[in-house]
């Protein structure tokens, strides 16, 4: 893959080299790995974990592929993946379409845990990838959950998250792997349900229960912009670098003063008005505009039409609007627009289980 150049100001120009590598190579084991009393499974165990909304990166300065953080905060959704795993002798069996990105994963535990045998692994998703609902992170995290339990669970759930993060990859045509992009919100809000608020360094600030029993409403306007690849890394590691060196210090005193009092409170509007100012600033407004000025209008005529909290998810085009209004509402307002509700669901305040 080509050498791609990363531009956060005058000063600083760098390239970073999205140089392939087998699955199992350059493990970040994080000092976890130790002498762990195994205890194997005998029956398959089966996880479900939810999907997520991202609502920003706090700072795209402190976030590279080959360096998770940046900080942010998003959500979990009642739109679940699920992974079966099944302890075996020896191998690792597949049943999924992504095969490098898991195997580079199991590669991974195996290393930490000192796990020896074989896993049959079976993955359903959620099927909607690319599109800003946190499909591979869903997929890791179920993953790596499922045979953490299958052997015992001799990990912690943050060293499970903070070894997705520090492991994360995105698979390549060839059958290789590469260093992808990740701020760790998706797994902190898949493992524990609600609202998730990281620092940087995959840092868990605050994670609390969110808009419980209110409607979230699903929509995938038509775009033609890229949300993955070369395109996605032009938008994250050049414009939003430039924009968070302005509005990194207003996202953060947000959060900080607004968002994280308006969860403990349970104040849907408030937290909604705090992601509505965000929607403009620093890193999100590059991924806003990356999708064309369209998605902006579609947002407005909602936040117009009086619906709490509208907001992107990731690099888009997903827009999410959570609500006391019903269906028929929401679907008044989008009509006129051209666009319709691609999914309604609910905010998703358990996290993963074990069925």
């Amino acid at each position: 893959m080509a050498k791609m150049t990363i531009r956060g100001g005058d000063l600083d120009l760098v390239e970073y080299d999205f140089a392939p590598f087998s699955p199992g190579d350059y493990i970040n084991t994080l000092g976890f790995e130790k002498d762990y009393p195994l205890e194997i499974s005998e029956k398959p165990v089966t996880v479900r974990v939810p999907a997520r909304i991202h609502l920003t990166v706090l700072d795209m300065n402190r976030f590279a592929p080959n360096r998770p953080g940046g900080g942010g905060f998003g959500f979990a959704l009642q739109l679940y993946s699920t992974a079966t795993v099944e302890c075996i002798p020896s191998g690792v069996e597949i049943h999924y379409t992504r095969v490098p990105m898991l195997r580079h994963l199991v590669a991974v535990l195996q290393k930490v845990t000192g796990y020896t045998g074989g896993f049959s692994i079976t993955v359903v998703d959620h099927e909607r990838k690319h599109v800003g609902l946190g499909s591979t992170g869903s997929v890791l995290t179920a993953v790596a959950h499922a045979v953490n339990t299958a052997i015992g669970s001799p990990l912690t759930t943050k060293q499970l998250r903070l070894l997705v993060g520090h492991n994360y990859v995105e698979e390549t045509a060839t059958g290789e792997v590469v260093q992808g992009f990740e701020t760790g919100v998706g797994p902190a809000a898949v493992a524990y349900g609600g609202m998730a608020v990281l620092g940087d360094e995959l840092t868990l600030i605050c994670c609390h229960p969110f808009a419980k029993d209110k409607n979230v409403f699903i929509i995938i306007p038509p775009v033609e912009a890229e949300a993955a690849g070369e395109s996605e890394f032009n938008v994250l590691m050049n414009r939003a670098r430039v924009l968070d060196y302005r509005d990194r210090e207003l996202k953060a005193y947000l959060v900080l003063m607004d968002l994280i009092p308006a969860l403990i409170h349970d104040d849907l509007r408030r937290a909604g008005d705090v992601v509505w100012e965000i929607e403009f600033r620093g890193s999100k407004r590059a991924e806003v505009e990356h999708n064309s000025f369209m998605i902006y209008q579609y947002m407005s005529h909602l936040r117009e039409a009086g619906f709490e909290f509208v907001a992107m998810s990731s690099v888009g085009p997903t827009i999410a609007v959570v609500t006391e209004a019903s269906r028929a509402e929401v679907e008044a307002v989008l009509k006129p627009l051209g666009i319709e509700i691609a999914l309604e669901t609910k905010v998703d305040n358990e996290g993963i289980k074990v069925i």
